[in-house]
């Protein structure tokens, strides 16, 4: 039996996951979930029914989007291409935790309240727009000594950060195609244009119990 993923396409967690998943080249059974109409099987499982989340062959359960990330590199077979996302060194690997937890605990705070100002009427949107740009500025600072975050070979803090600087990016594009962070721009281009964010990114119909079975990724993937 195939390990089972709920994800949705448009959240940066589950994104991360899934390009994860398809660079490593590890195969799942996709099952597309609507936020507001969330299918029974999650519901059963219990507890949080947030996505991404994976259920391997064995009804182990990895209810977060690094839980799936990790358990993706320990079924890789590409001992090359998983020291290089998860470096061999402590030191690597806590600076790329570093990156992922500064992203997920500070930038990701900022990001809904510019993404959603409206919402939080306490700020403007410039407000929290200058909030998230200090993250931007650390990236930019990073960025100009490597093509990627620990070096010019990408790791998994790139494939962590990114999905959310592209939704930040998204609330105002214009200002963000014009603005001084042109090394984060270049960075988060070599992500979302490649054909591997493309085939990520496919649109799935919303899973239904006894529909035809998706499987992710692809037979065939760009990269």
């Amino acid at each position: 039996m195939t390990a089972v993923l709920y994800s949705f396409r448009r959240c940066p967690y589950a994104i991360r996951a899934r390009y994860v998943l398809a660079l490593v080249g590890v195969k799942v059974v996709l099952r597309e979930v609507v936020l507001k109409s969330k299918p029974e099987a999650l519901l059963r499982l219990g507890g949080r029914s947030s996505v991404p989340q994976l259920i391997d062959r064995n009804g182990q359960r990895y209810p977060e989007s690094l839980d799936i990330i990790f358990w993706a590199l320990k079924h890789c077979s590409n001992d090359k291409l998983k020291e290089t996302l998860w470096r061999r060194q402590t030191v690597g690997q806590n600076k790329i935790m570093a990156w992922i937890h500064y992203n997920d605990r500070f930038f990701k705070h900022w990001l809904d309240r510019y993404k959603y100002a409206d919402r939080y009427p306490e700020q403007t949107e410039m407000y929290y727009r200058q909030q998230g740009e200090r993250f931007l500025q650390r990236l930019e600072r990073r960025l100009v000594q490597s093509r990627y975050l620990l070096a010019d070979d990408m790791s998994l803090a790139d494939i962590c950060l990114f999905p959310f600087v592209r939704q930040f990016a998204a609330v105002n594009q214009q200002w963000f195609e014009s603005s001084r962070y042109s090394n984060v721009r270049s960075w988060l281009s070599s992500f979302v244009g490649g054909v591997l964010f493309q085939n990520v990114m496919t649109k799935w119909p919303a899973w239904k119990e006894g529909q035809e079975t998706v499987y992710f990724p692809p037979e065939k993937i760009g990269s």
